[in-house]
């Protein structure tokens, strides 16, 4: 689904658990929505706890419903990059299992040209020390993530796993990219 008509984009990104990702992007100017689901598996309408066994196929994802004039894509590739690791297969820390790959889901010819351009550039600038495994796939069905998955981090900042993993992640973000922030 491409907005374009709207002058909106969307895109779906994987980077580990999808609490992290849609906590982070939420906080970036230009991006209307973000809203935690699942993509790339072969069940329809998977449950978390079917996509949590591996068997579903689907990584967790976030859907960025962007506008480009606010916020451009590479901009946000920019900040993907930062908060998740592109180098390893199936996991994020301890997270593992094909869930919690990296992957980048485009809506647009553009956008797999930007995104291909862009990590391209990452890896000319040797900005990791390992190959980027991140997978680049045309978009598929998205299914929206049950609703306690909906805006974790806001609703539970307390929670163990959002002050040791998530935390972190949208400190890093308020760091180094505090001109994207609302």
């Amino acid at each position: 689904m491409n907005l374009e008509a709207n002058n909106k984009q969307v895109i779906y990104l994987g980077g580990g658990c999808f609490w992290c990702i849609e906590s982070v992007f939420e906080r970036l100017k230009g991006v209307e929505k973000a809203v935690s689901g699942y993509m790339g598996g072969q069940t329809p309408n998977p449950t978390y706890q079917e996509v949590c066994t591996g068997k579903t196929g689907h990584a967790e994802v976030v859907k960025i419903e962007f506008d480009p004039q606010l916020v451009s894509l590479e901009q946000l590739l920019r900040v993907f990059f930062s908060v998740h690791d592109p180098t390893t297969a199936n996991r994020q820390g301890n997270d593992v299992g094909t869930q919690y790959r990296s992957a980048i889901f485009y809506t647009s010819d553009i956008q797999l040209e930007t995104v291909n351009n862009y990590m391209e550039g990452l890896r000319n600038e040797g900005v990791f020390d390992q190959d980027i495994v991140t997978q680049v796939v045309a978009a598929e069905q998205f299914y929206e993530a049950e609703a306690y998955h909906q805006d974790y981090f806001r609703r539970n900042p307390k929670q163990p796993y959002c002050q040791m993993v998530v935390a972190p992640k949208v400190k890093k973000l308020e760091l180094n990219f505090l001109p994207l922030l609302k």
